[in-house]
């Protein structure tokens, strides 16, 4: 499994490449921002850019991973569908071919006429990724490859990858949006529990380097298998009034709940990753999410990590059902191995019923009261 945290950890990085790459290559941004130029939009072709861009991350990485792992081929999910229709009508599966050459004809038979896109996005595919991480290369572990399963969120919060801000000025830390929440999440769990076992957070754009003005990136794994917790990271010390990072569509009376509990503490961001993450770094106790708008990719990553650090994520509609009734046992946890019953499409793979991602049982335990 040190392998493999390897792996995960330079598909990674693989993937935060593509996406700065893209802000970056003057030909592929033109095509990344034309999603906001209204009536322009898919004037060369019927599938915008973005998602071309997630597609891509999302096959690179199984390309990478499966081909490491063949154990793992057919069990490594993501959240887009690789099949685009192009200009002339004609249906292309976007997948990793054995050369730049072959990649960069299939890309071109999508964004046809873009040859210089459809190149340099072909060169980055077939990059060679060397890690320089010392701690990671002395992980030792010992959980079989065969046993797990991968979900990728290539791109999560598209949109605000998209936007690009960089002007978002953070509160305590938490940015309330911006190009910073655009992040790259690959979670293992396992097979027949669905519990999250390991997990690897990209920033892509964590910040730029000041003598080139290029973006910067950093990653965070953690493992949590039977007794074994490590990290890249130190669990963060706990508050004695939990501060809330939250959704700005979450319900008023949620809000109101919740104030009285954290006092100033509410603070608002974009992307469930990015909440997810702003929950491992310290800089929020809790996120509070009350519908079921995430996704078995959104949360898998994160939750491992959190599970590595003594925290963890629960069901939220689940957990305030238990307490109801009066079990004092742990809430239910997320699990990713279970498709919701009659639910189609993205939907069987929804965090129904909402979800609260802590740090410390102590405040998962005060939000839940609160609610």
């Amino acid at each position: 499994m040190a392998g493999l945290l390897q792996a995960l950890v330079g598909a990674s990085e693989k993937a935060a490449h593509i996406a700065r790459l893209c802000r970056r290559e003057e030909p592929l941004f033109q095509l990344l921002v034309a999603e906001k130029t209204g009536a322009d939009r898919n004037r060369r072709f019927l599938q915008d850019f973005k998602t071309l861009a997630d597609v891509l991350i999302q096959e690179v990485i199984k390309h990478d991973l499966g081909k490491e792992f063949p154990e793992l081929q057919g069990h490594i999910h993501g959240e887009e569908s690789n099949e685009f229709r192009n200009g002339q009508g004609e249906t292309v599966r976007v997948r990793v071919c054995a050369t730049p050459g072959d990649t960069a004809a299939l890309l071109l038979s999508v964004l046809e006429p873009e040859r210089a896109a459809a190149e340099l996005l072909a060169a980055a595919v077939h990059r060679d990724v060397t890690l320089g991480d010392a701690e990671l290369a002395g992980v030792a572990l010992s959980v079989p490859p065969q046993d797990l399963a991968i979900w990728i969120d290539p791109i999560d919060s598209t949109n605000e990858y998209i936007g690009g801000r960089e002007d978002v000025a953070p509160v305590d830390g938490i940015a309330p949006a911006g190009l910073c929440s655009a992040l790259v999440l690959i979670g293992a769990y396992d097979r027949r529990t669905g519990c999250p076992v390991l997990g690897v957070i990209n920033e892509p754009f964590f910040r730029r380097d000041p003598l080139t003005h290029r973006w910067q990136g950093r990653y965070h794994w953690g493992v949590a298998h039977g007794e074994t917790r490590l990290s890249s990271l130190s669990p963060p010390p706990p508050r004695p009034a939990p501060r809330l990072v939250l959704s700005r569509a979450e319900g008023a009376a949620v809000r109101a709940a919740l104030d009285p509990l954290c006092g100033d503490g509410l603070r608002f961001a974009a992307g469930a990753g990015y909440k997810m993450l702003c929950v491992i770094l310290g800089l929020a106790d809790a996120y509070v999410l009350s519908q079921g708008s995430t996704f078995a990719w959104d949360a898998c990553a994160p939750h491992a990590i959190l599970r590595a650090l003594g925290g963890g994520a629960v069901a939220l509609a689940g957990a305030l059902r238990a307490r109801r009734e009066g079990d004092t046992g742990d809430p239910p946890e997320l699990v990713y191995n279970r498709p919701a019953e009659g639910a189609a499409g993205a939907e069987r793979w929804a965090n129904r019923g909402g979800l609260v991602a802590y740090a410390h049982p102590q405040h998962l335990e005060a939000v839940l009261a609160a609610l």
